[in-house]
């Protein structure tokens, strides 16, 4: 293999590993009360997330660059920018009880910790087993709907439960049935999260109602399937 080839399957893992910088930066926003501009880098730190591995695959990362654990890498970001911030986020969001607060942060980190920890994952047809501890997702919608904070304390809960649940959550740009409808789908949701967020979190009865149905769609085509 040639010095270029070396160089730019590292150059994937700096990719990777910018998710990281956008966690950071996102946690410097969130303690500023930042809320939307932390959820802008939380969704570029997606984006990241959904093209790093189609190009360790296109470049042979893995083969070129043995030394380097691109599923290492992947999965410390994904805990700062799925877990570790978001349940900074819904602990300091104002839209819990006091006292209830901080505790649900720490469930949102352990139970996202377990979750990243756990080798079954993932089901042989590419689905997640259990909630696939989305909480950038989960805290973006408190802050899109702000329901009541008895409302917003049972999601947190049920939603860490459902880590450990034998049920199939979507994981749609994997999972071969309707991925086409289902990546067209994401990507609409995608533009209408930007609005939102552009909006600072306040985009209106319209696309509040088309986020909703959206998220309702991806959470319940999962569930619909074989249990896991």
């Amino acid at each position: 293999m040639t010095a270029f080839e070396r160089f730019r399957a590292f150059t994937v893992h700096v990719f990777t590993a910018t998710g990281a910088a956008l966690a950071l930066l996102a946690m410097i926003l969130a303690t500023g009360g930042h809320w939307a501009a932390m959820f802008l880098c939380l969704g570029v730190a997606l984006i990241v997330d959904g093209i790093d591995g189609p190009m360790a695959r296109a470049f042979d990362v893995q083969k070129i660059l043995p030394r380097w654990s691109g599923d290492t890498l992947d999965l410390v970001v994904d805990f700062a920018t799925y877990v570790f911030v978001p349940a900074y986020a819904i602990a300091a969001s104002g839209l819990l009880p006091e006292p209830l607060a901080i505790p649900a942060g720490v469930v949102v980190v352990i139970s996202g910790a377990l979750y990243f920890a756990d080798r079954e994952m993932k089901t042989k047809d590419n689905y997640f087993r259990g909630f696939p501890a989305i909480w950038n997702l989960a805290a973006f919608y408190l802050y899109l709907i702000e329901p009541p904070e008895w409302a917003a304390t049972v999601a947190v809960v049920v939603l860490a439960a459902l880590s450990f649940a034998p049920i199939k959550f979507l994981h749609p740009l994997r999972v071969r049935h309707w991925r086409m409808f289902n990546v067209s789908l994401l990507a609409v949701w995608a533009l209408l999260a930007f609005v939102a967020v552009i909006q600072d979190l306040a985009p209106g009865i319209y696309i509040t109602t088309a986020l909703s149905i959206v998220a309702i769609y991806f959470f319940a085509v999962g569930l619909l399937r074989t249990p896991a």
